[in-house]
């Protein structure tokens, strides 16, 4: 959760700092993402206190347990803000194909089903589109 948490606030912070040629397209589809990972940071909540637990969400707590690398203070280039995007998902996806199997070894159906149908899906379809701005594609062709 701590690490969606810090994902959320990364889409945020480069959705503000997007520019040039397809700032546009980037601004909007940053935006989209942070949205759907505020909506998985409530689902897995949401979870955490139905199964008696105590749900992360003070920033000083998240920042202390996140595995993502805080990034520089400031703008970067663009394909290294989008790469650091990518990075954070890596280090999620990882970790929820772990915590997956756990689920499903533990017969915990109901966060299992969470797991794969929300976040595993949610944070690989964002990949994918990320990705792509990151493919060397010429704007115009002859």
């Amino acid at each position: 959760m701590a690490d969606t948490i810090i994902l959320y606030h990364l889409y945020k912070k480069h959705h503000w700092l997007m520019r040039g040629h397809t700032f546009y397209q980037l601004h909007l589809l940053l935006d989209k993402h942070a949205s759907e990972q505020i909506e998985l940071i409530d689902a897995l909540g949401e979870r955490v206190q139905t199964l008696g637990g105590v749900a992360i969400a003070d920033p000083r707590h998240v920042a202390e347990v996140t595995k993502i690398k805080r990034p520089p203070n400031g703008v970067e280039e663009v394909p290294v803000m989008l790469s650091r995007l990518l990075e954070a998902h890596e280090l999620i996806v990882g970790e929820l194909r772990v915590a997956i199997d756990k689920t499903a070894a533990n017969q915990d159906s109901g966060t299992n089903d969470l797991l794969v149908s929300q976040v595993l899906r949610t944070n690989e379809t964002q990949v994918w589109f990320l990705a792509e701005h990151l493919v060397d594609t010429p704007l115009v062709r002859s």
